[in-house]
């Protein structure tokens, strides 16, 4: 504190605005459409009332829109502020000790006629200088309250006239803010489209498909299932030097058609495709026709080169030379990958590179690209993914990013601030009741949830759980409904997880035996699937809004450990999972509910409607039976059935 530059009659202090994410570091992320809840501790010293508002704008907005904010407890004050266009929104506080709403709150306290008398005095000191700064229209009004001050009325009815909501509403208006206090800083609300907040993605590789011409063929069949995302791994040319064979063995055999993620070859690099998938032109019509069903094409960017990539021969100064001559390969002792080169990021041409990796989310958008899956971010410099994000934003604001970064929480975290739309997490590696709990109560809260959307998938193509190896189709159910309801993003690498494949190359291993990321496979259709129940697992979620959301995320009470019990509730919808979490056995447990947060009158029975397999249920209060039978189905997704009063002051049923 610098106390030369301080005004000492500015008295209200503003402390822990949110929402906030690292002193205004970074901007908190909303998708359009939101009400943001803008809260601060506001006081200041002695017994005069204080007067607070929010300063809101979009970025491409120069005027401030303002919202009055309300006091809550314990000097907590809360305006909400509702976002409606994508892009950066601004916001600010101010506060100042209101001297008139002071005197009118102690007017209604005064007895004395005398000191009454004096009291409007004061008080017409405040009106007419209010009516000084008002319009004309609020001018008239405000000197209609000041001529009952000066009228000839006992006083008594002077002081009751004086009451008027009018009069508080015009003295709001045209308050003086002389010595206001200003928060320290302006602070920052990221906004996305919806899609950013709410989505289910499907991971397939094209190639085991044919061309993109054939994946077409199953744009109807992947739009039944409810999926509103199309994640591709990498479409490139791939390398031939040092090409993995299948089950990523160290050398290629004729035919082998090597890693997508091995990128770049005589035809191309980043900005290429692959010519036996087809050409640029026939992705964009894939594009096209993917959107036509309510799809959109997620591509996967991977920032590393085959040595047979362009880079490599053009600008040999993005990798690092060993002192043999040759280029480093990637590698993670043992494990080594000699058919991919990782970019040297501390080069002295860092500029040349950085713009050139920027370039290429560009070329890919102008194609018609808006959603990215980005492959190892955390293995390159943070802070070139804020300044590309945002770069790139400013030109595409719609551009969703999905960060693929499987690595310590505070990089995740750190590369959700500075940009990425949305972030794997650890749920495949969650299992247990405590597990669950613990890690969706950190994420889909404040402060984690300001700047992390978690997206949960339960399988990748580099992750096959153990869970899923031993589990049968039941862990596959189960697995499918905990991401589609705890987490408002989630996907499936798809085929496999379909077809519940859970064999491992080997023992202790989560790699896929056969894996599609070294070959071609064929998924031939099968009877015994899980398409029917994802494609009603994603019916239910469009259904029903409080799944499309994380905030109201709650626990309840199970007297068995092998049986989860989580709700989320959004106006009047309000849904309640139950899970086993055991894959072989049938579980058995009392829940315990939570009223409040349901919203639900204790004493009082309800109905619960199983929207997985239609049965309803009455329940009342205290703790409720239920068994799970993995074979059959094991989890319930409840939708609750209870009394809402309304305006008419009458009850119906939701």
């Amino acid at each position: 504190m610098v106390c030369e530059e301080l005004d000492g009659r500015q008295r209200v202090i503003i402390e822990a605005a949110s929402p906030e994410v690292d002193a205004g570091a970074f901007p908190a992320k909303r998708v359009a459409g939101d009400v943001v809840f803008a809260e601060a501790d506001i006081f200041a010293d002695g017994h005069d009332l204080i007067s607070a508002v929010v300063l809101h704008r979009h970025e491409s907005e120069k005027k401030w829109a303002m919202v009055r904010m309300r006091p809550l407890a314990n000097d907590r004050w809360r305006a909400e502020i509702t976002v409606e266009h994508v892009g950066f929104h601004r916001f600010t506080i101010e506060a100042w000790v209101d001297h008139f709403l002071t005197w009118h709150r102690d007017l209604q306290k005064r007895t004395s006629e005398e000191d009454l008398r004096v009291q409007l005095l004061i008080g017409a000191e405040h009106i007419r200088a209010a009516a000084k700064r008002a319009n004309a229209r609020d001018r008239k009004k405000l000197e209609s309250f000041l001529a009952v001050i000066d009228g000839d009325d006992p006083i008594a009815e002077k002081v009751e006239d004086l009451r008027s909501d009018d009069l508080l509403a015009l003295m709001w208006r045209n308050a003086e803010r002389k010595f206001a206090t200003r928060y320290e800083r302006e602070l920052l609300i990221e906004v996305d489209r919806p899609r950013a907040a709410f989505s289910a993605w499907y991971e397939m590789f094209p190639r085991s498909v044919g061309t993109f011409r054939d994946v077409e063929n199953e744009l109807p069949r992947i739009a039944r299932m409810g999926f509103d995302i199309l994640y591709f791994p990498p479409i490139h040319p791939i390398g031939v030097t040092f090409r993995k064979g299948k089950n990523n063995r160290v050398s290629a055999e004729e035919g082998d058609v090597g890693s997508p993620w091995a990128i770049g070859g005589a035809e191309g690099g980043h900005k290429s495709v692959h010519p036996q998938l087809g050409t640029i032109d026939d992705f964009e019509r894939l594009i096209s026709k993917a959107r036509d069903h309510g799809i959109e094409i997620a591509m996967d960017i991977a920032f590393q080169a085959s040595p047979d990539h362009p880079y490599v021969r053009e600008h040999p100064e993005w990798f690092l030379a060993r002192p043999d001559g040759t280029i480093q390969y990637a590698e993670n002792p043992p494990k080594k990958y000699q058919d991919i080169y990782p970019f040297h990021f501390e080069t002295d041409a860092w500029r040349a590179l950085w713009n050139e990796l920027r370039d290429v989310f560009a070329f890919w958008a102008g194609k018609g690209v808006r959603v990215f899956r980005v492959d190892n971010p955390h293995t390159k410099p943070l802070p070139f993914w804020e300044c590309a994000i945002r770069e790139l934003k400013r030109e595409w604001p719609d551009l969703i990013f999905l960060a693929e970064a499987f690595t310590r929480p505070k990089i995740m975290y750190r590369l959700a601030k500075g940009g990425f739309t949305q972030s794997y997490t650890y749920f495949a590696w969650r299992n247990t009741k405590h597990e669950l709990t613990e890690y969706f109560e950190e994420i889909t809260k404040p402060p984690v949830s300001d700047f992390f959307r978690p997206n949960a998938w339960p399988n990748t193509p580099d992750i096959l759980t153990e869970f899923l190896q031993f589990g049968g189709r039941a862990a596959f159910t189960q697995r499918l409904i905990l991401a589609a309801t705890l987490s408002a993003n989630y996907g499936i690498y798809g085929p496999p997880f379909e077809r519940f494949i859970g064999t491992a190359r080997e023992q202790g291993s989560e790699e896929y035996l056969d894996s599609e990321k070294y070959e071609v496979r064929s998924w031939p259709a099968t009877q015994d699937d899980l398409s029917e129940l994802i494609a009603h697992v994603n019916k239910i979620r469009r259904e029903n809004i409080a799944l499309q959301q994380n905030a109201t995320l709650h626990f309840h009470e199970t007297d068995n450990e092998q049986m989860i019990c989580y709700s989320k509730t959004a106006g009047a919808n309000a849904i309640v999972c139950v899970v086993n979490l055991d894959p072989h056995n049938a579980q058995s447990a009392s829940v315990d509910l939570n009223y409040d947060v349901l919203g639900l009158e204790p004493g009082k029975p309800f109905q619960v409607h199983d929207l997985l397999s239609g049965t309803r249920f009455t329940w009342h209060s205290g703790k409720n039976p239920l068994t799970l039978h993995p074979p059959v189905i094991p989890a319930y997704v409840f939708r609750i059935r209870r009394r809402v009063r309304t305006e008419r002051d009458f009850e119906y049923f939701l």
